[in-house]
């Protein structure tokens, strides 16, 4: 087992060091962007600080989350009609400016566009991320080199609140140093973006398709409709999302209407932490192997039944076992089903389906409280079984959304790339 362990961490190495430079920057971009991405947690605690309200610090929570939205969305279509370096660029720059402005705006007003506007540009790079991920990785690497995306977005998320609470804390509780350090993350990374990552690569063979696309922002969504397998998968995305949050929001309801120690809920949360930054990344050599419509199929149906597994009787056990069932489907599917989408249309909106895909997702992460909380009220412990139909039911679309693709060691799996020699197969 010890050599078996040591081989994976050796492939997964040597995948990473035959990468090209531009997906080197791009994962450590991803990792610095979430690990400066802290503004989101102190929004609430430095509006007040300003002698704003409650509600007017929640109210300001909730542009954020809506410019974060609507930055997905955009940032797809900027990478495919400006390119996603351009598009990185421009976000992360965006960022910089926007965030060290909210210590200077002197009305609330004034805050809240900035802060809205600081989300939006702050989410840019993600569409644009994937897209050049995807173009620059051969096929047979597609998987695990989204691994390491995940990895990298995990471990910037976990380290973030820390980060930003070590420099709340050096500024004597103070807000300079933490926003300014948030700048100064995001313009590190919008300059070195500029000098490493590649130009957009001119494309042959564009064809119809292509021409049509570029006109203008509604061209590329309108070709994208068309594709109903891609539309099912957009579907599925969205129940596995309204599933899959339902830990954050209506399991501790749950757990606090039996009256269960918080100590057990707080344990589960990180153990889904600890268990998909530590396992996700080593069995993704093993799950890029398989059908890529079988691996997403069972992560939906893992995480679907973990969560309908609360609905047994609520006690520290269940807490802990189905929060490791529905962990190991996270872990399982959640490579591929973050690579799929950048293979699933043409290359030409690549960016559009990367960029959809992300903000279905973040819609259903957004709805899933609200319509868990509305259930839970209504019906209570038995809420759970019901969530887990939704899972089910998005495993079944997105069998038929992926359908059969060849696997990625089989004739025909690795397909061009906009840098030949941007990654070879580990071990070769």
């Amino acid at each position: 087992m010890a050599i078996e362990k040591k081989d994976e961490t050796t492939a997964i190495w040597a995948t990473f060091r035959d990468s090209s430079a531009a997906v080197k920057t791009i994962l450590a971009g991803v990792l610095l962007s979430k690990l400066g991405g802290f503004l989101n947690i102190f929004i609430v605690l430095y509006l007040t600080y300003r002698g704003y309200t409650e509600a007017d610090a929640a109210w300001a929570l909730g542009a954020y989350g809506v410019g974060g939205v609507a930055g997905v969305l955009l940032g797809g279509t900027l990478a495919d009609r400006l390119g996603a370096r351009n598009a990185t660029v421009i976000g992360m720059g965006g960022t910089a400016v926007l965030t060290a402005s909210l210590l200077y705006l002197p009305s609330y007003p004034a805050l809240v566009g900035a802060i809205v506007l600081a989300s939006l540009m702050a989410q840019l790079y993600r569409p644009a991320a994937a897209a050049l991920l995807s173009g620059l990785t051969s096929g047979s690497n597609q998987v695990v080199i989204f691994g390491m995306y995940r990895w990298c977005l995990n471990v910037g998320a976990m380290a973030a609140p820390m980060v930003g609470l070590g420099l709340y804390h050096l500024d004597g509780e103070g807000y300079t140093l933490l926003f300014w350090g948030e700048a100064v993350i995001a313009l590190a990374y919008a300059l070195v973006a500029a000098s490493v990552l590649p130009r957009r690569a001119p494309r042959e063979d564009a064809g119809e398709d292509a021409a049509e696309g570029s006109k203008d922002f509604a061209a590329g969504y309108r070709l994208m409709f068309r594709d109903r397998r891609y539309m099912l998968y957009l579907t599925a995305t969205f129940f596995n999302a309204i599933v899959y949050v339902q830990y954050l929001s209506t399991l501790p309801l749950d757990v606090a209407a039996h009256n269960i120690d918080l100590f057990w809920y707080t344990a589960a949360v990180s153990l889904n932490g600890f268990m998909v930054i530590l396992f996700e990344l080593p069995l993704t050599r093993w799950t890029q192997l398989w059908r890529r419509k079988v691996t997403i199929c069972v992560s939906f149906l893992l995480v679907g039944l973990g969560v309908a597994l609360y609905g047994l009787p609520l006690g520290a056990a269940v807490i802990i076992g189905a929060t490791l069932v529905w962990t190991l489907g996270e872990i399982i599917g959640g490579p591929a089903f973050f690579a799929h989408p950048a293979e699933a249309g043409p290359e030409h909106l690549r960016g559009q389906y990367i960029g959809s895909f992300q903000f279905m997702h973040a819609l259903g992460t957004a709805i899933g409280p609200v319509l868990g909380g509305l259930l839970f009220v209504r019906m209570g412990h038995s809420v759970w079984p019901f969530l887990g139909a939704i899972g089910l039911i998005g495993a079944v679309l997105a069998v038929v959304a992926v359908g059969r693709r060849p696997g990625p060691a089989e004739p025909g799996a690795d397909r061009p790339t906009e840098e030949p020699a941007a990654g070879q197969p580990a071990g070769s």
